[in-house]
């Protein structure tokens, strides 16, 4: 192992495929333990070590060919391939493993041969249902997950009353929350029982938002007077909930994985 962070040599593989040095945080990414920015908390929290010796300096490199990487005692390693899948969370569900208050976990739906090191992208609230990722591709979910990419996460909000035209367009260009302006998003009237505008009746709208503000979708329509009886996120870029049963996880395809790759570019 070194810490040189400044050292000069590759980071990953060459044309051979064979594993070069690299970060630490990378390797933990890589290997599925967390995201680059969850595995360098992981670090610093002097839960990572390398050849029985804590590191937590976020320059530090390992060779995975020869260095023995551990976190909280468990040896952790690259797998051949990063696993991709797709889950319909069930409301009343945790986007955790494991919850110390004993509420149902989204770590209760998978196998237990499931592939090692999965972890959900994001998450979805308690009382929120629909699309999760989950993968052991951390460089990758941190690339989804980072504002400056854009991807797009899709929501069906059913909401109390009708949301006006001016609604929609307030939506649109942004709503102001007390962590600050959202960023535009996309927003179209689905269906609706009752007249536009009305305190009546119920609606659904669909919302397209690239943010990862908490419990965001909700308080915009609330800040809209519109309150979220039921939300379900349908997208999360190109993949698409379809008709995956709830509390069914399904593999994503190939062309799906390659396409959560270009959106993250």
């Amino acid at each position: 192992m070194t810490t040189n962070p400044s050292q000069p040599s590759t980071d990953g593989q060459d044309a051979d495929g064979r594993v070069f040095p690299m970060r630490l945080q990378k390797f933990l990414a890589r290997a599925g333990v967390a995201s680059r920015r969850g595995s360098e908390d992981i670090m610093t929290a002097q839960r990572v070590t390398v050849n029985g010796v804590v590191v937590t300096e976020l320059g530090a490199k390992v060779d995975p060919q020869v260095d023995e990487v551990a976190v909280d005692g468990k040896v952790v390693k690259l797998a051949d391939e990063p696993s991709y899948f797709a889950f319909h969370k069930p409301i009343e569900v945790m986007t955790t493993m494991s919850d110390p208050q004993g509420r149902h976990t989204v770590a209760e739906y998978f196998p237990p041969d499931a592939p090692a090191g999965l972890f959900p992208v994001g998450r979805l609230d308690y009382i929120s249902e629909g699309l999760l990722l989950f993968m052991s591709d951390g460089e990758l979910a941190q690339l989804l997950l980072h504002p400056k990419h854009h991807v797009t996460k899709t929501y069906l909000a059913t909401v109390k009353g009708v949301p006006s035209p001016a609604t929609l367009a307030h939506l649109r260009q942004g709503v102001e929350l007390d962590d600050g302006l959202t960023a535009p998003a996309g927003a179209t009237l689905v269906s609706s029982t009752g007249e536009r505008g009305s305190e009546g009746g119920r609606a659904v709208v669909e919302l397209r938002i690239s943010e990862g503000k908490k419990r965001q979708v909700r308080r915009m329509m609330s800040a809209v007077g519109h309150p979220v009886t039921r939300l379900v996120r349908v997208g999360f870029g190109p993949v698409q909930l379809g008709d995956l049963p709830v509390g069914a996880v399904r593999p994503l395809e190939k062309n799906e994985i390659e396409a959560l790759k270009w959106a993250a570019r």
